[in-house]
Order: structure tokens, then C-alpha cells, then sequence
């Protein structure tokens, strides 16, 4: 219990999400798929929160002086982001969650989602789709695993 505990709360974090989730549930014992599968309901529940949330959190965090310029970057960073969002519309949100590199991922697909006022109904399901797209690639990648759909 306590290696699907640890799988899921690191899938919650920044950064880390799925891509260190997993192979750390299968490096504590878990098999593949139970793994993958905490991992990706970890890397889920931040989601509807940062797209509902996040836009009142930054301008209430850019009246604060010394974090001003950080959510500043943030907010650009989300909205740079957005350029293939915008272009390609929900495939362009289920790529950018789906590549497994620094810099993507079920954060930054909520962040470019709430900087591009999509609606959580239209975002969360793409959302979705990518973190178990970037999942199956994380275990083909790190464990040999072939997932088919």
C-alpha cells in the first residue's frame, strides 16, 4: 500500500508527474500496469484545480512583489506554450501532455489551458488523453513494455 501511495503522490508533483511515478512504482514492486494506472489518476488530480484555479492564484500571487516577475514567466511560459494549443486545437493540448520531456506534461497541458480560458469540460479530457499517451510511452521507454490500445 504504501508503494501505491508514494506512486500516486509523486505523479501529483510538478515536473516529476507520471514520468517519475512510474518507474519509481515499479522500482517499489508494483507491476507495469498498476503502476502506470496510479500513476496516471496521480497526475490527474491537479488538473481540474490548476485550470479552474490557477488564473486567481497568479493575480493574487502578482500583487506580492518578490514573486511578481516569477508568475510573470509562469504565465508567458503558459501562453508560448499555447502557440501549438492554439494551432492544432485539443490535438495540439493531448502532444504537448503526451511528450514525456521537461517542460510538458498534465501541468503545464492545465496551465496553457487555463491561459487559453479553454473550458475544464474540453481541456480535461484532452488532458486525459495525453497522460495516458506519455504512460504508455514512459513504459515502453524505461521497462520495454508494449502497450497497445
Amino acid at each position: 500500500m504504501k508503494a501505491i501511495a508514494a506512486t500516486f503522490f509523486i505523479s501529483m508533483l510538478p515536473v516529476v508527474e507520471l514520468r517519475g511515478g512510474i518507474p519509481y512504482g515499479v522500482a517499489a514492486g508494483l507491476d507495469y500496469l498498476t503502476a502506470a494506472a496510479v500513476a496516471c489518476l496521480g497526475n490527474m488530480v491537479p488538473v481540474p484545480f490548476i485550470i479552474l484555479l490557477i488564473r486567481k492564484v497568479f493575480n493574487w500571487m502578482k500583487q506580492l512583489p518578490k514573486v511578481r516577475s516569477l508568475i510573470e514567466r509562469l504565465e508567458a511560459r503558459g501562453k508560448s506554450k499555447g502557440e501549438l494549443v492554439k494551432k492544432y486545437r485539443l490535438v495540439g493540448l493531448i502532444l504537448l501532455v503526451a511528450i514525456p520531456l521537461p517542460g510538458t506534461g498534465a501541468w503545464t497541458g492545465a496551465l496553457v489551458a487555463a491561459m487559453l480560458d479553454m473550458q475544464l469540460k474540453t481541456a480535461f479530457p484532452a488532458i486525459l488523453v495525453g497522460v495516458l499517451i506519455a504512460a504508455a510511452i514512459i513504459l515502453t521507454i524505461t521497462h520495454g513494455v508494449t502497450v497497445v490500445f
